[in-house]
């Protein structure tokens, strides 16, 4: 989005609103939001060989190396963040895996890790992953459009819609349908590490 905004694409709140829209059903409908439905099931039946696949999946799909590290990244903090308030074996396993860097440890299959062992539904699950992420995008806007927070406020108003009807949409959705097609996106984020100047790592 940083990318957007240095090239002048991104300059109204209908552009930041626009942007999102694509960014979620083309990005993370296709594809984070799958991966957390998947390792939601797969948590539930502890099945760590599929759970082991999909985190391969997950950093096999980012492209850009920024979206792979921002996953990892994220992931790491949220491992962190969770775990003492978890008192679950199954949840702790995966903070062992990623200290003993058996794996990367993404941030959607270890959300989707975290809300089956905690009771939270597949569904509120996937919802609140959509509605954080977009959330996150235009905090960013705010502070490198500029925009107003009252700017902020309207654009995430437009948003729930599409974020409540993308996660009706991902309940339809497999395996068999992560794609990763949103390629404006994908090459924003390749040409965001070589920015002259940036606020934001991803």
């Amino acid at each position: 989005m940083e990318t957007y905004i240095q090239e002048d694409i991104i300059r109204t709140k209908e552009d930041l609103v626009a942007y999102c829209t694509s960014f979620l059903f083309h990005n993370l409908v296709r594809g984070d939001a799958i991966l957390i439905q998947e390792a939601y099931t797969a948590a539930q039946e502890q099945d760590t060989e599929r759970l082991l696949y999909l985190e391969q999946l997950c950093g096999a799909m980012k492209l850009a190396k920024e979206s792979r590290d921002a996953s990892v990244k994220l992931g790491r903090q949220f491992i962190k963040t969770a775990s003492p308030l978890v008192e679950d074996e199954f949840f702790a396993g995966w903070k062992a895996r990623i200290e003993s860097q058996e794996i990367k440890g993404h941030y959607a299959i270890l959300y989707g890790i975290y809300s089956a062992t905690t009771g939270i539904s597949a569904h509120h699950a996937v919802m609140t992953y959509l509605f954080a992420s977009l959330n996150g995008l235009v905090q960013n806007a705010v502070r490198a459009v500029p925009f107003g927070q009252t700017t902020g406020v309207q654009a995430m108003y437009e948003l729930i819609g599409p974020v409540t009807e993308a996660a009706e949409l991902v309940a339809t959705l497999t395996e068999n349908d992560i794609s990763n097609n949103a390629l404006g996106i994908e090459l924003a984020s390749m040409k965001h590490e070589y920015l002259f100047s940036r606020l934001f790592i991803s």
